[in-house]
């Protein structure tokens, strides 16, 4: 015992740590394990959210091409909020309204899961998908304008047959300044030909104001419009089946326009199939990872504003270029097919859509079959008839 604690009468002062000494060595060597434990948390967690922004923006991708080209997400929930929540309306929903609803029965349609990850998500975690589901819609637009720049110039070379031909790498020279892309840009009820028409288009005279209102002649089949029936052969032309056919199933199936298979060219149609089959399979298309079976308007309407720019001089993209409002034009084709005026109409364009998937997907229609078709079809009436005779067999007993 130390002399001054004696002589202090006091007791020793205890060692308050406790401490057993242990080797430094192992000391080490376990805040080492340690360490590296943490680095791999983190790794995980980073891996988690890497593999989140990855599923998300792939996710996104659908979204420009088959729900909106340019309203928010955030706009169609809202929307469908504002009618769950409202239990009595009072007055009829507008036109837009109708159009954001009908956007958002798309939206959960492309991507079912949204409704669950909504409910479970706090507001930032819900910001930062819807963010991520944008970026992936963007990057999905621009990738599909570079496919259609040099493709529809290829096309349009093709097609009109210019005296220039159109380059394939550069947009300036596009537009009304050129006659072939000037021809298919030009409104169907008029004359590209007529001199004071291409003078006044390319003057931007007010006579001659070309908007999102007056349709375009390359939505028209043949590239021509009947003045006295503008919805006969509007939304067939051969280009913008070529340009939807490139976005959602391939840039070289674009090339393989089928005729309607009305039973003269199946033999054609079937060696067709055959000579495909003997290829060598191709990645997975767009079509078939975002599950779509049927041509849809909203994808007709996509690919529309897709080739309207890649017909255009534009460089970059731009909701209005001029007089022309994409927004607006996508509106007016979505309510072409989405809001007909009446049973004819809707007959007509459902007629149209099958037309589409006809043109795109062939003549399968599996996805047709539902539980009431199938249950009337002759191995199930089989069954009921053979059930029946059962049934009378054991009564007369």
């Amino acid at each position: 015992m130390p002399t001054s604690d004696i002589n202090s009468g006091q007791c020793p002062t205890p060692d308050v740590s406790l401490c057993v000494q242990t080797s430094p060595h192992a000391r080490a060597k376990r805040k080492i394990a340690a360490l590296m434990d943490e680095i791999e948390i983190l790794k995980q967690d980073k891996a988690i959210k890497q593999r989140k922004t990855t599923y998300y923006v792939l996710q996104g991708r659908a979204i420009c091409r088959i729900v909106a080209l340019y309203t928010p997400i955030e706009d169609l929930i809202t929307e469908n909020d504002r009618r769950c929540e409202d239990c009595e309306p009072s007055s009829s929903p507008t036109t837009e309204q109708d159009r954001l609803q009908r956007g958002y029965i798309e939206l959960i349609k492309a991507l079912p899961w949204l409704h669950d990850k909504l409910a479970c998500l706090d507001h930032e975690e819900s910001d930062d998908m819807l963010r991520k589901l944008k970026r992936g819609a963007d990057s999905a637009r621009g990738d599909d304008m570079g496919t259609l720049k040099e493709l529809v110039a290829s096309w349009v070379n093709i097609e009109c047959h210019p005296t220039t031909l159109i380059r394939t790498d550069d947009k300036h020279h596009r537009g009304f300044v050129n006659d072939a892309c000037g021809q298919l840009l030009c409104p169907a009820e008029w004359h590209w030909e007529d001199s004071a028409v291409k003078a006044g288009i390319r003057d931007r005279t007010t006579s001659f104001i070309v908007s999102e209102n007056l349709w375009p002649t390359f939505m028209y089949e043949n590239y021509e419009a009947d003045a006295k029936n503008l919805e006969r052969g509007l939304m067939k032309s051969k280009l913008l089946v070529m340009g939807f056919k490139a976005i959602f199933t391939s840039p070289s199936s674009a090339n393989k326009v089928d005729g309607d298979g009305d039973g003269a060219n199946i033999i054609k149609n079937c060696r067709r199939a055959r000579r495909r089959s003997d290829q060598a399979k191709v990645k997975t298309c767009i079509a078939s990872i975002i599950g779509m079976r049927k041509v849809m308007p909203r994808a007709i309407a996509y690919t529309a504003c897709q080739i309207q720019f890649a017909l255009s001089n534009i460089t970059s993209w731009h909701t209005v270029d001029g007089d022309f409002d994409y927004l607006v034009f996508w509106n007016n084709i979505v309510d072409f097919f989405e809001a007909p005026p009446g049973a004819a109409a809707r007959l007509r364009m459902s007629q149209l859509l099958e037309w589409w998937t006809r043109k795109v997907f062939g003549r399968n229609h599996r996805e047709d079959l539902t539980p009431d078709v199938i249950s009337k079809m002759s191995v199930n009436a089989l069954a009921a008839q053979r059930q029946q005779m059962e049934d009378t067999a054991f009564d007369s007993d």
